[in-house]
């Protein structure tokens, strides 16, 4: 907002004053009153308190332009504003008792226009601080700065898509290194267990120092700064060469596993289950990399939260369905070496793709139908080249935001299916030693054996475990080796496949050969 055309208020008024007399005393009740179900810990619909409060707020009656009610926790404000209104620019440093931190909000010319195209009129504004959480309580595993939550309502009408932006600056005297900071309102009614949750659509997050957290939004609302603990942060001169390689390795990746399906579809030579576990494997892979470079073009503005919820859960399900299929994978490679003579299942493939594919489905689904919330716009912490993670740029992605389900849902069921893994691959490992050992020729021997440890390698996934090295000093090597070798994973399966079958043509093209030599013997 230019402040040049901004009316700045000083706000020095105390309760005392003439204008809290009369009705006014009313407002002051209903905090009053939110104040004492606070502290007693009672159940009570923090909703009809909050719209109590705002009710009474703006059909008080009071002198002057603007009336100023404070209690402990709680400060009101109202402001009768006219359709020739310039704009306003509120803040606690004047103000008496108020907490020691800083708090501001900027309101630009455009705020009023809506309502004054419709019917000019006297327009109310009221703000409603919280210096407590206690009202809009969350199963989030968060915390809100300083535990402020910033409201602000222009009477009946709703104010949102603003072409200039509502600043909410909030001033702090803590470290935020270790946290994720974003700018989020209350979207009322978004949530099955709570009157709302925390949402950070059409909010932006700056932090033009270390000690403010700058919110431009571009509607009316209760606003906070969500602080989530984050894992280590990105490196900001690190991020292009990351981005970069993301980019190319899922760009390949999507374009050799669509090769690798039509390929197999176009020459049905070898169709038996172990090939078509690995174009199930290869097509799990297809629907993670185009999913994940969509992502982010679906987390900014103005795309809608619900467009980016939908990308997110199926971000989630399709790498529930890679590392499912990573997992069947090593399952089918213990029948083959394990059960040498009896690997018959009935219906093996169809049981196969209703874990493959049925399994993270249904645990998505689940999510969506308990905890729609889990999913959208994911912040990812990206810090200066002193190390300094406070210095946030804003870079998002369509993802889980839960820590809980993030824990448990891809933490969790990754680790599962890579410690599986590694496992079976260090038992196929020591059988491939074992057949080595009697082999008359080693040498060459060791190299298709060489060869073979490596396609299992990548078959089952074994890489996706760096995922567990992003802390210390394995934070840089692991960034780097994990971006390239799983965004290039589907291309790595690509090689694998066209080396299986080369080497099946290989064997039938000798076998076919000793064929005819024995006929011709004959």
């Amino acid at each position: 907002m230019e402040h040049s055309g901004a009316l700045f208020l000083c706000l020095c008024l105390v309760t005392s004053q003439s204008g809290t007399a009369g009705a006014s005393q009313e407002p002051l009740q209903w905090m009053q009153m939110m104040e004492a179900a606070a502290r007693s810990r009672r159940l009570f619909s923090h909703a009809d308190f909050i719209h109590g409060l705002e009710w009474s707020l703006l059909n008080t009656s009071f002198g002057g332009r603007n009336l100023t009610l404070q209690t402990r926790t709680i400060q009101s404000l109202a402001f009768k504003l006219g359709c020739d209104f310039a704009g306003l620019s509120l803040s606690s440093a004047a103000l008496e008792r108020v907490p020691q931190a800083r708090h501001a909000m900027q309101f630009p010319a455009e705020l009023t226009r809506g309502a004054c195209r419709t019917r000019p009129r006297e327009l109310r504004l009221i703000c409603v601080y919280f210096f407590t959480t206690y009202f809009f309580q969350t199963d989030i595993n968060s915390s809100l700065l300083n535990n402020y939550v910033l409201g602000a309502q222009l009477g009946h009408e709703h104010v949102n898509n603003l072409s200039e932006p509502i600043n909410i600056s909030v001033w702090h005297n803590q470290s935020l290194e270790a946290y994720t900071v974003t700018c989020v309102f209350w979207k009322e009614g978004a949530s099955k267990q709570y009157w709302g949750v925390w949402s950070p659509e059409g909010c932006h997050t700056e932090q033009p120092s270390p000690s403010q957290v700058l919110c431009r939004c571009n509607h009316l609302s209760y606003f906070a700064v969500l602080m989530q603990l984050s894992p280590a942060p990105v490196p900001a001169e690190l991020l292009a060469p990351l981005t970069y390689i993301s980019l190319v390795g899922c760009g390949i990746s999507v374009v050799t596993s669509l090769l690798a399906i039509l390929l197999h579809f176009y020459s049905r030579k070898q169709n038996n289950s172990i090939t078509r576990i690995h174009m199930n494997l290869h097509a799990s892979v297809l629907l993670l990399n185009v999913a994940f470079l969509l992502s982010p073009a679906l987390a900014v503005p103005p795309v809608p939260e619900s467009a980016c919820t939908a990308l997110a859960a199926i971000l989630h399900y399709a790498l529930l369905s890679c590392l499912t299929w990573m997992a069947i994978e090593g399952f089918n490679l213990y029948l083959l070496l394990g059960r040498v003579y009896n690997v018959y299942i009935r219906r093996y493939l169809l049981k196969l793709c209703a874990v493959g594919w049925g399994v993270p489905a249904f645990l998505v689904l689940l999510l969506l139908a308990v905890k729609s919330s889990a999913y959208g716009p994911r912040m990812i912490p990206v810090s200066d080249s002193q190390g300094n993670s406070t210095g946030f740029q804003n870079v998002s992605m369509c993802w889980v935001r839960s820590p809980g389900v993030h824990s448990v849902l891809v933490m969790g069921y990754g680790g599962l299916t890579s410690l599986f893994n590694l496992v079976v691959l260090a038992w196929a490992l020591r059988a491939l030693r074992r057949l080595q050992a009697r082999e008359k020729a080693p040498g060459a021997r060791a190299c298709r054996d060489t060869v073979t440890v490596l396609g299992l390698t990548v078959l089952l996934g074994t890489t996706w475990a760096l995922a567990f090295f992003s802390f210390g000093v394995f934070l840089l090597p692991q960034l780097f080796l994990f971006t390239i070798f799983n965004s290039l994973y589907g291309f790595f399966l690509f090689l694998w496949f066209c080396s299986q079958r080369c080497r099946s043509e290989a064997e039938a093209e000798a076998a076919m050969e000793a064929f005819i030599s024995s006929q011709t013997m004959q």
